[in-house]
Formats: structure tokens, C-alpha cells, sequence
């Protein structure tokens, strides 16, 4: 079993950053490959970013790649998710979510565990 919890979430101007952090407990992290979605009102659940155990390999959807930095921290059961240059269209529910294994998945039935969500809203 793994616990979610994000947190960073928070309203910021067009062009602003923010920084989002996903803590995890209940099992070891380092065996487990993180990744972001987020969802907006009235659409689905939608692939951000992930990230493998190591660090090392990420894999980002086309509309943030460049602006969004996910990374993590196995000493401290954290993945993160840097934003910059944020834009309107990124205001979402933003969720973290865990699977077990060394993968990059971007289909969101493939993860095992989810947090809980954290709320990022951009003004124009």
C-alpha cells in the first residue's frame, strides 16, 4: 500500500511558476515510478509528466514539455513537478500517482495508487 499526499498547489498569475511536491509513505520509494496528471472541469484526467525509479528517465505530454520538470527525491519519498511559464489552460486538479516497477507510463489505469489532488489555478 502506498500513500499520496501533494501539496503546492495554489493561484498564480500567467507566466508565474509554482512548485509541486507529491510525498509518499507505506512502501519503498525507490521501487515505485511516479507521474503527474491533472484534470480540468468538464475534462478528463489527462498525462503531465513521469518519472522512473532512478531519476534519470522522464517522459512529459507535448503541452508542457519545456515549461514542466518533474523530478524526485528517493531520500525523501518525494516526487516533485516544477511549472513555469504557466498559462491559463493549466489550471487543473493536479494528481500524483504511483506504480510498481522501473516504467514511464502515460495511461492513468496503469498506476496502483493516487493522492488526493492539489488545485492550480492561472489567471490571464
Amino acid at each position: 500500500q502506498v500513500q499520496l499526499v501533494e501539496s503546492g498547489g495554489g493561484l498564480v498569475q500567467a507566466g508565474g511558476s509554482l512548485r509541486l511536491s507529491c510525498r509518499t509513505s507505506g512502501q519503498t520509494f525507490s521501487s515505485i515510478s511516479m507521474g503527474w496528471f491533472r484534470q480540468a472541469p468538464g475534462k478528463e484526467r489527462e498525462f503531465v509528466a513521469a518519472i522512473s525509479l532512478s531519476g534519470i528517465n522522464t517522459r512529459y505530454s507535448e503541452s508542457v514539455k519545456g515549461r514542466f520538470t518533474i523530478s524526485r527525491d528517493n531520500a525523501k519519498n518525494t516526487v516533485y513537478l516544477q511549472m513555469n511559464s504557466l498559462k491559463p489552460e493549466d489550471t487543473a486538479i493536479y494528481f500524483c500517482a504511483a506504480n510498481y516497477g522501473n516504467n514511464l507510463f502515460q495511461l492513468s489505469d496503469r498506476y496502483d495508487y493516487w493522492g488526493q489532488g492539489t488545485q492550480v489555478t492561472v489567471s490571464a
